[in-house]
């Protein structure tokens, strides 16, 4: 059964807002925050990329044990907001943390700054947003209710982009004598941004009747759980596998942008275009992706959207040769594509727990599931950010501090191009191959609401 009417225009609205923030920290930390390592601090690309991916690392092994707190937390008060509010009270503060290096301490001791406030702020976003990725299980039953939902969620998202990714950058850029008090402020605006956001969203969070509590639950149950819901259920391990792959891809890509800005298109200031050529089409395009899910189905749709990526993701294989402000056409068209590589499978997860629920006999592992799905985007992303300090440091690219220039050799901005290009895409190839695994269809999902 359909139950569209359970969900008012005022939840859609408030569980949107939480895309706001964690949007927003997906979205700045992977553009500036290596390039914020190598080119104002002087910390090396492989010790910027290591710091990046030791946070991501911390994030997915604490996220299977969030997601069983979470449940517990909803068996024991009701609700998963408990969490969600001291993940959106802690993330504004260290995220400001982040980029408040003092100047002058070097190279060494800005690194270990900047890894132990990032850490933190990893914590903080997971506690978040675990219980926020298994809420719309919970919010609505219905199939296409749930692509109503996380469509709009997407829209957010693309807004969050567009503000973080294009607004952090200008706000930096207002301060071009003084590199570290641009990221300073920069990183002050963002986090009232981000709390409001995740704090908004955390009052969606439903309450519902105790259930049974289970005591004692140790940190290896967590993880066993976890364990247990992606070997017994298929459509979770093709749905994450797909997701993750094509988060390396986006990852990459994101992490890369403000380089290609710098050394492709030699304008710093060029990665704002590129924001605006991404996000405007995947504005328009998310409530359309929900009109082709309804009509030829979520999993068709997603597949669609991924082949439009991947040919977006050829043509821009080209820079390579000729760079130049044409790739803002072929950025345009995985921008549009994007809005259905994220609206779709957040839209399929939540079936993927019902289907879970009514294999199970009526168990919640919602917040298992969404541990255990945040865990594996983390990774996605973060490996996003390892793979191109491994390409900097293999093309030898050179680092420097605030208001020093250098001179970069070809092989390293050959190296930035093929980043932003041919290694998304086959990365992309190998997500269809994974996503064709996934098989469960609407009347499958339909049956076990009913």
């Amino acid at each position: 059964m359909d139950s569209a009417s359970n969900l008012t225009h005022g939840q859609v609205a408030r569980y949107a807002m939480g895309s706001l923030g964690t949007g927003g920290f997906a979205t700045l930390p992977g553009l500036v925050l290596v390039y914020y390592l190598t080119d104002s601090l002087g910390v090396t690309a492989l010790a910027a990329g290591a710091i990046v991916t030791a946070a991501k690392v911390w994030d997915v092994l604490i996220d299977p044990v969030i997601g069983g707190l979470s449940d517990n937390g909803l068996a024991r008060t009701g609700s998963r907001r408990g969490l969600m509010r001291i993940g959106a009270i802690g993330l504004p503060i260290a995220f400001v943390l982040t980029f408040a290096v003092p100047a002058g301490i070097g190279p060494a001791a800005s690194a270990i700054w900047v890894l132990i406030a990032f850490i933190a702020a990893a914590t903080c976003f997971s506690l978040f947003q675990v219980p926020y990725i298994a809420l719309p299980a919970e919010l609505t039953d219905g199939y296409r209710e749930r692509t109503r939902l996380l469509t709009w969620r997407v829209v957010m998202l693309t807004v969050a982009i567009l503000l973080f990714g294009a607004g952090g950058p200008e706000i930096r850029g207002m301060f071009p004598d003084d590199p570290l008090l641009g990221y300073l402020v920069m990183a002050l605006v963002a986090a009232v941004v981000l709390g409001i956001g995740l704090y908004i969203a955390s009052t969606v969070a439903p309450q519902r009747p105790l259930l049974p509590v289970h005591p004692g639950a140790s940190i290896g149950t967590h993880y066993r759980d976890g364990i247990a819901v992606l070997r017994q259920s298929q459509p979770f391990r093709a749905l994450l596998a797909t997701f993750m792959l094509q988060g390396l891809a986006t990852g990459l890509m994101l992490a890369a942008a403000q380089f290609v800005a710098r050394w492709v298109l030699n304008d710093e200031d060029a990665v704002t275009p590129l924001f605006a050529s991404l996000i405007a089409p995947a504005l328009l395009m998310a409530p359309v992706w929900k009109k082709i899910a309804d009509r030829i189905g979520k999993e068709r749709g997603f597949r669609l959207a991924s082949m439009i990526f991947l040919v977006a993701t050829l043509v821009l294989t080209a820079m390579v040769w000729m760079p130049g402000w044409w790739i803002l056409l072929p950025v345009a068209l995985a921008g549009a594509a994007y809005a259905g590589m994220q609206t779709l499978p957040m839209a399929m997860l939540p079936d993927v727990i019902a289907h879970d629920r009514s294999e199970t006999g009526g168990a919640n592992r919602s917040g298992i599931f969404g541990g255990v799905w945040t865990a594996g985007e983390t990774t996605g992303m973060a490996l996003g950010a390892t793979v191109l300090s491994i390409v900097l440091a293999a093309t030898g690219y050179i680092e420097t501090t605030a208001n020093v220039e250098v001179v970069q050799p070809d092989a390293a901005v050959t190296g930035i191009a093929v980043a932003f290009s041919l290694l998304p895409a086959a990365l992309m190839l190998v997500s269809l191959a994974t996503l064709a695994r996934y098989r469960l269809r609407e009347h499958d999902i339909i049956g076990t609401s009913a």
